[in-house]
């Protein structure tokens, strides 16, 4: 990469959002087989499968957490110091990393454990990520090449460390494998309203949401159970809380309406980079995922440096999802267009009126939408905000700076969006082409957090409690990478005694 040229999501897209290229043979000893071979192979399986707009954050976080943390287990055995989190797997010669050629493979490996137990429906996806590449998917863990033994064990260390930490990958019920569905929540919550009738006004009301022709969905909250998963950096979620809400109370009923009136007013003056920025970051694959590859790509990190830096960014977002989880289950606050339904009723608001009809003066608020699609969870805090905090957080103290110029050689994290690619108003938006720069990692997550208010989904006290709560995320998640990189972190077992 020449200097001063930008590092876009443009061009990161080519090899993150595509299939591999199988004609392209791949570089064992100075290629990245994360970014090369893993990434472009598990997204769009994420994209298909999990979460068609990338924004199934609990679900998304998941994969990419437990996809990292295989290849830190896989591959720690080449590192002078570093330990795996559930494995203990003994240390390689240095001569076996004088290339890439055994952590890519090793890692290659970890990845296809972790897909066919997350992901077992793509079965023939993933055999064909090691079978395109001349590696046998049916290698065991006593084979005779250590990259594919350290591989194998890595892999499957991690499935077993987190298949029962809380979210229900089994699928039991109350204990009891029944009619196994994965994910299924176990708590027994239900919400206090209906898609239908707004009971209290205070609380989560499920939006009901069109899906095509004549076909709706009635929201459910997504893994409520989230907030018993088993953290990594650190033991007891109930140490962390935000405030209550109070503004999400009816009475007195002016905080209530400012809150809502905030929301109406952000709405009305969307602009089209506000509309882009929101949909970035309602993608939890290019905006974290992304900005990870582009900070490591940009320093010219190594390859095991890499796997640090996405694991920890990865794992810091993960942990952070467990307290906001908690929190959202607390207080099962009201989203927006609940609020603004039972202030207004039928009286006309001004606001954005829908895809491509712009700011509209005499909307029935009954009518009103947000500009993204609200998430299937209560509204207070804001989980992408504490995301992007915690992300934003890890990737500073591991990089050293705040910086993503680096430099000056690039202007920052730049995302590139040809006019009319929105995917709320394709066609209409950008008017013309826009890119998005990121100079600095506390832009980014300032953006972050407030792009759900512009996007409606988000009340602002929502962002504000989540920013004043999630940079210590990042921080934990740092001394605990930190730890195992310096092989002192102590052993872990599987998680045990969680449904």
């Amino acid at each position: 990469m020449k200097k001063g040229k930008a590092l876009s999501i443009s061009m990161l897209s080519l090899v993150l959002l595509q299939a591999p290229n199988i004609t392209d043979a791949f570089d064992f000893d100075s290629g990245n087989a994360a970014v090369e071979i893993v990434i472009p192979t598990v997204a769009p399986v994420i994209f298909t499968v999990v979460s068609p707009s990338g924004g199934d954050a609990t679900l998304v976080l998941r994969v990419t957490t437990m996809t990292t943390n295989a290849w830190f287990d896989a591959t720690a055995p080449y590192h002078p110091t570093g330990v795996g989190v559930y494995t203990r797997l003994d240390r390689r010669p240095s001569a076996e990393s004088a290339t890439n050629r055994n952590p890519n493979i090793a890692l290659l490996y970890a990845s296809y454990h972790v897909f066919m137990s997350l992901l077992p429906d793509q079965e023939q996806t993933w055999r064909d990520m090691l079978s395109n590449l001349g590696l046998d998917p049916d290698a065991e863990a006593d084979d005779p090449d250590p990259a594919i033994r350290l591989g194998i064990l890595g892999g499957t260390g991690v499935v077993q460390g987190r298949q029962n930490d809380g979210m229900n990958q089994l699928g039991f019920d109350g204990g009891q494998l029944y009619n196994p569905t994965p994910y299924r929540d176990y708590t027994g919550y239900a919400p206090v309203n209906t898609a239908y009738e707004l009971k209290d006004p205070s609380r989560w009301q499920p939006d009901l949401q069109r899906q095509g022709m004549g076909l709706y969905k009635v929201q459910q909250f997504v893994t409520p159970q989230y907030a018993s998963v088993e953290p990594y950096s650190f033991v007891d979620a109930s140490e962390f809380s935000v405030p209550p809400p109070i503004n999400s109370k009816k009475a007195p009923k002016f905080r209530y309406k400012n809150q809502a009136d905030e929301v109406l007013q952000a709405s009305a003056n969307l602009t089209d980079e506000q509309k882009l920025r929101a949909e970035l970051f309602d993608n939890k694959i290019e905006s974290l995922g992304f900005s990870a590859v582009f900070a490591a790509q940009s320093r010219g990190l190594s390859l095991l440096d890499f796997i640090h830096l996405d694991f920890l960014t990865n794992m810091a977002a993960f942990d952070a999802g467990i307290v906001v989880w908690q929190e959202k289950r607390r207080y099962d606050a009201v989203r927006p267009f609940s609020a603004i339904r039972e202030v207004y009723g039928d009286d006309p608001v001004t606001a954005w009126g829908g895809p491509g009809q712009g700011t509209v003066f005499d909307l029935p608020a009954t009518e009103w939408k947000s500009y993204l699609e609200v998430a299937d969870h209560p509204e207070y805090p804001s989980g992408s905000a504490c995301f992007c905090a915690a992300h934003a957080e890890a990737a500073r103290l591991f990089l050293g700076t705040d910086d993503l110029t680096v430099g000056g050689a690039f202007p920052g994290f730049v995302i590139e969006r040809p006019a009319g690619s929105s995917r709320i108003e394709p066609g209409v938006t950008p008017a013309i082409a826009t890119s998005l720069v990121f100079p600095n990692w506390t832009q980014f997550a300032a953006d972050c957090g407030q792009s759900r208010v512009w996007a409606g989904v988000h009340f602002q006290s929502a962002v504000d409690e989540s920013v004043k709560l999630c940079d210590v995320f990042g921080e934990k998640a740092y001394d605990y990478v930190n730890a195992l990189i310096e092989g002192v972190a102590p052993e872990r077992g599987p998680s045990q005694g969680r449904f």
